[in-house]
């Protein structure tokens, strides 16, 4: 027992932590007050990098069950205009569903059967036509103002060759995320086919389901901001869509009036290239130009060229700011962003993805920044600009 004269020993303890607070706040209030909102910023910059690359790690991970995920969802809001109409019209959900799977599956179906049929039928001549404007080449080189060595010309083919190898095997290793063999392919196939059915069946019983997994308080807050962000991918797979048709019957109806092969399949490739923002329009385009180069001559290469030039400019100028800047609101700068950042953490499938996660993001922190659950309003706008301060805003 203590005596009366003698402190508490929590004292000694108190008095010890209010002096290590006092010297912390003197330590603080003299570094530079630039310094200190810089490391405040950084640790927490450092928290949310941790976070995103908990996250990206486990998406890798769990890769054959993520992709068939992302990609049923992606069909869900392609068909979700046309199933919702339905259901509007008194159809019976089942009969709804039917139609709307075996109608995905059919397109899908016909597309893939009008690429096989027309390739079989023209394949031997585009492959003969090949090898001739590869000699006529090769001779040109030899024979021309370069007056290049067999041996040389032979070497920068090696090297193109092993150049385009090494660009497949990037671009092919993500389209090969759902799995090595065809056994994971097959899996992944039915999968999203039974998700893709659960989805149109039990969607919104899903969702609830979902946003019971939050706190109490927070599920207001997380059921609109998850209505809001998929409404937005709805809208951004609908004008995909369109933008997608209008490409492809741009580039095929131009290369079948200029005579070239394998035109429907170029307007199949054309057509789904555009849901892989950039990669797919470059892949498809030089497909194209290809095509009219070896088979056709230069002349019709130059006016394929002309052709695809002008279908994409008509995409990129006219298209996508009309349609998909008002169905997406997300800056061009920032597609481009994340459509290489995705095809670098993921190849083929990151770059299909990466413009509606960024859109449903987007719109999400938009409306949460905004409270827009408390107010009723619907988000507006890209996140940036809408954490910019009023005043602010009126002198931009």
């Amino acid at each position: 027992m203590s005596g009366p004269d003698e402190k508490p020993r929590g004292s000694v303890f108190d008095a010890l932590r209010d002096r290590t607070r006092i010297v912390s706040t003197e330590v603080t209030d003299s570094l530079p007050r630039g310094l200190r909102i810089a490391t405040a910023y950084a640790w927490r910059l450092l928290v949310l990098a941790a976070a995103a690359g908990v996250v990206i790690w486990l998406v890798i991970q769990l890769k054959l069950l993520v992709i068939p995920l992302l990609v049923s969802i992606l069909v869900t809001a392609l068909l979700w205009p046309a199933f919702s109409w339905m259901l509007r019209h008194h159809v019976p959900k089942w009969i709804a569903i039917v139609v709307a799977a075996v109608g995905a599956i059919a397109v899908i179906g016909g597309l893939v059967w009008l690429v096989v049929w027309q390739v079989s039928r023209e394949w031997s001549s585009v492959q003969a036509k090949t090898i001739e404007a590869v000699e006529r080449l090769r001779q040109y080189l030899i024979d021309g103002p370069l007056h290049l060595s067999p041996e040389e010309i032979d070497g920068m083919l090696s090297q193109a060759w092993v150049f385009i190898q090494q660009q497949a095997e990037l671009l092919l290793s993500g389209a090969l995320a759902i799995g090595t063999t065809l056994g994971h392919v097959a899996t992944g196939a039915v999968l999203s086919v039974f998700i893709l059915l659960c989805l149109l069946a039990d969607g919104a019983g899903i969702w609830k389901w979902t946003t019971r997994l939050f706190p109490k308080r927070a599920r207001p807050a997380v059921d609109g901001a998850g209505r809001a962000g998929w409404v937005t991918v709805v809208n951004y797979a609908r004008t995909q869509l369109l933008v997608a048709t209008i490409d492809a019957i741009g580039i095929g109806l131009g290369a079948w009036l200029l005579g070239v092969p394998l035109a429907i399949p170029v307007a199949v490739l054309v057509f789904l290239g555009a849901f892989v923002p950039i990669v797919g329009a470059v892949v498809s385009g030089t497909l194209a130009v290809f095509l009219a180069l070896v088979y056709n001559g230069p002349w019709t290469a130059f006016w394929m060229l002309v052709v695809v030039l002008g279908v994409q400019q008509l995409e990129g100028h006219v298209l996508q700011p009309l349609l998909m800047g008002s169905a997406v609101k997300v800056h061009p700068l920032a597609v481009v962003l994340v459509v290489a950042g995705g095809a670098m953490i993921a190849g083929i499938p990151g770059a299909l993805f990466a413009v509606p996660l960024a859109a449903f993001v987007n719109v999400v922190a938009v409306y949460l920044s905004s409270r827009a659950w408390e107010t009723g309003e619907s988000p507006h706008g890209d996140l940036i600009w809408s954490t910019v301060p009023r005043p602010r805003r009126s002198r931009a």
